[in-house]
């Protein structure tokens, strides 16, 4: 009787703290504290992209441009993209037995440039800093060829595509460092299928920014246990069967049949930065992972890791408003991190964010 009696006590016990958990609100709210009263604050536009690899053949680049041109227009100062830098890949890669997959999934692979650059990834971040820290107004050809070689031994060959873009095209030669054959890998990736070249370096050249910043985050990747690889998997698409995802593949779907009009892909942008496309995600997505019931928490170890690889890819976004105060930052991103994204950033006291809708009108 007695044991029975205790198992009932701790089990209220158990309930009454999770109540409690549930309903504690904090009376702090740095949303509301916003500053500083003199300065420009940080401005943050979060721009939903698709992968534009996945798109359909109707896609061609040259439909980027009436979206260019409202990016344009905004005038940032700065382009974050969602990429890994060179830092995180260089961690990354000294721990293989849990990023062994996320560094071939995610990381460029930088030994070939940092042969021809005598560096390793560190020393050519350093050394791209220290340029910076002397850089002139009007850099010449040779300068720009050999940032462009250490952007790519710096594990950062979206910055190496924005220098490649500020040469003539007469000056993208095998020449300061750059071999032959990083050469032509910096020719190909002008025309790859993917946001942080056709959009983000694009958009930097065209402005006369001279980097992007690498903000994406894989540190809360691990290898799944090959006993759990396929029920984790079976649970997580159990969950993503739902009418929400359903409701977002008929929009898509809508969208991209009418992708190579003259203003298809900014319809498709103008719809995926909507207000409520952020709750679609989520019901879609996320949040029906949350209730998906295994008894391993599969689909709640998923949600634990976007929500870790969000916070820290705003804590990198902040980073580099902390060090350049009143920066107006463009943030190429995709789509499905929109909402965390603007939600998390909102947190910041001196970081205001700007409406995609109208800059998208």
């Amino acid at each position: 009787m007695r044991v029975t009696i205790g198992l009932a006590a701790a089990a209220l016990m158990v309930i009454s703290s999770a109540a409690m958990a549930q309903d504690y609100q904090p009376v702090f709210h740095p949303d509301q504290l916003k500053g500083p009263p003199t300065g420009a604050l940080n401005e943050v536009l979060v721009l939903g992209s698709p992968h534009l690899s996945g798109l359909p053949d109707t896609f061609r680049p040259e439909l980027l441009e009436p979206l260019l041109d409202r990016l344009a227009a905004w005038r940032p100062t700065a382009i974050s993209t969602e990429n890994l830098s060179g830092l995180q890949c260089d961690s990354l890669r000294r721990y293989p037995y849990r990023y062994a997959s996320t560094v071939r999934d995610y990381c460029y692979d930088p030994t070939v440039a940092g042969e021809a650059a005598g560096l390793d990834v560190p020393a050519a971040n350093a050394e791209v800093e220290r340029l910076f820290a002397e850089w002139p107004d009007a850099p010449s050809s040779g300068e720009r060829r050999r940032l462009a070689l250490l952007f790519l031994a710096a594990g950062e060959p979206g910055s190496a595509v924005v220098q490649w873009l500020r040469l003539p095209e007469a000056e993208r030669l095998a020449q300061d460092g750059l071999t032959e054959a990083l050469v032509a890998a910096l020719n190909r990736r002008l025309t790859r299928r993917n946001e942080t070249e056709l959009i983000a370096a694009a958009l930097a050249a065209r402005l006369g920014l001279e980097r992007l910043w690498s903000v994406d985050d894989q540190s809360a990747a691990s290898e799944t246990p090959s006993e759990e690889t396929e029920a984790y998997g079976k649970a997580v698409m159990a969950a993503w069967d739902n009418p929400a995802s359903k409701a977002r593949k008929e929009a898509d779907d809508l969208l991209y049949a009418r992708l190579g009009e003259a203003d298809g892909v900014l319809n498709l942008y103008r719809a995926l930065n909507a207000p409520s496309a952020a709750m679609l995600v989520y019901q879609s997505d996320f949040g029906a992972a949350l209730v998906e019931p295994s008894p391993e928490g599969f689909g709640r170890r998923y949600v634990g890791y976007w929500e870790t690889r969000n916070l820290r890819m705003v804590a990198n976004i902040r980073d580099v408003l902390g060090r350049y105060p009143g920066t107006r930052m463009l943030t190429v991103v995709g789509a499905s991190h929109k909402g965390y994204y603007e939600a998390y950033l909102n947190q910041m006291h001196d970081v205001v964010l700007v409406d995609a809708s109208t800059v998208l009108e």
